[in-house]
């Protein structure tokens, strides 16, 4: 009788283990030893790969920032043969004037995560939430904006920013130049508009009853739902202002104003190795550290916690 019972929960066992996690490998064969020690490998030779792949450069780069010159044309997989060098990183800083287009593309950064922000949540509440009857043909036309390459508008934009509508300043040398044009990020409207599609309606209704006006139903119940899409969109706006080169070298002539996307490429000939790699390792801290403070933004879905009670 016993027999029959192990048998019975033996082949439980099995049913159970191929109608769960199907794969190339049944749950009798990832039991066996040989098995399990090779997937084993497998796995520490892929997660090796990939932080080879994904680390490498950056460590790379953190370890010539303070390396001579000489040993990284020598010996440029070495640590540190004839040992640091950490007045790199303050000639990069002083010298070259890092600090300077450091602030600069801070302020560049900060402006157009900030327009991109405003534009893409009001503009992806006033299609999805409020829903007026043309919200479908403002739907479209955004939608029909990302069909239109990038250097097709460089010419419009560049015209629009020297001779603006409605002002008789030209907005070259200055900030909004670089802020404005970002704000008009067709992909993130319509990222924005996607999330807040999913958030519970009878949030809004039960809100709307309480007397709550369209603005307060914006920033009362919809940002505080939609923390996860506002970190993934802060993420993509501040990435992509720090490493856009094409439109600040032509909106900001002037070196006084222009970032370190800029300014690094113009003095890589008058700079030695060494110092313009610890430029180069300074210009990347901000965006590491912004993917360590938003990673967990990208992996979670608690924006909706709290939200739907019951």
């Amino acid at each position: 009788m016993r027999q029959k019972l192990a048998g019975l929960g033996t082949r439980r066992r099995d049913a159970s283990d191929a109608g769960g996690d199907r794969g190339i490998l049944s749950g009798h064969d990832r039991r066996k030893r040989g098995v399990r020690v090779s997937m084993a490998g497998v796995h520490v030779v892929l997660f090796v790969g990939l932080v080879v792949a994904g680390l490498g450069p950056l460590l790379w780069l953190a370890k010539a920032a303070v390396t001579p010159t000489q040993d990284t044309l020598s010996h440029p997989f070495e640590l540190w043969p004839n040992g640091i060098d950490w007045a790199n990183l303050e000639t990069a800083w002083n010298d070259i004037h890092i600090d300077q287009y450091f602030l600069n593309t801070i302020w560049v950064a900060a402006g157009s995560w900030f327009f991109q922000l405003l534009i893409a949540t009001t503009a992806g509440y006033a299609l999805s939430v409020l829903r007026p009857k043309y919200a479908p043909i403002l739907n479209g036309l955004v939608l029909a904006t990302l069909f239109v390459p990038a250097v097709v508008l460089l010419v419009p934009l560049y015209l629009t920013v020297l001779h603006p509508p409605l002002i008789d300043t030209s907005l070259l040398n200055t900030y909004w130049a670089v802020w404005l044009p970002a704000a008009a990020n067709a992909f993130n409207i319509l990222l924005v508009k996607r999330f807040f599609d999913g958030l519970p309606r009878e949030v809004f209704e039960a809100a709307r009853t309480d007397g709550a006006g369209p603005f307060r139903v914006f920033w009362s119940i919809v940002l505080p739902m939609s923390k996860p899409i506002l970190g993934v969109v802060s993420v993509f706006a501040v990435i992509a202002a720090w490493k856009d080169f094409l439109w600040p070298l032509l909106v900001l002539p002037d070196p006084a104003v222009q970032p370190l996307s800029v300014r690094l490429p113009a003095v890589q000939s008058q700079t030695e190795l060494d110092v313009f790699l610890a430029a180069l390792a300074i210009s990347t801290l901000i965006p590491i550290v912004l993917f360590l403070v938003f990673q967990r933004l990208f992996l979670s879905g608690a924006g909706l916690g709290g939200a739907v009670k019951g």
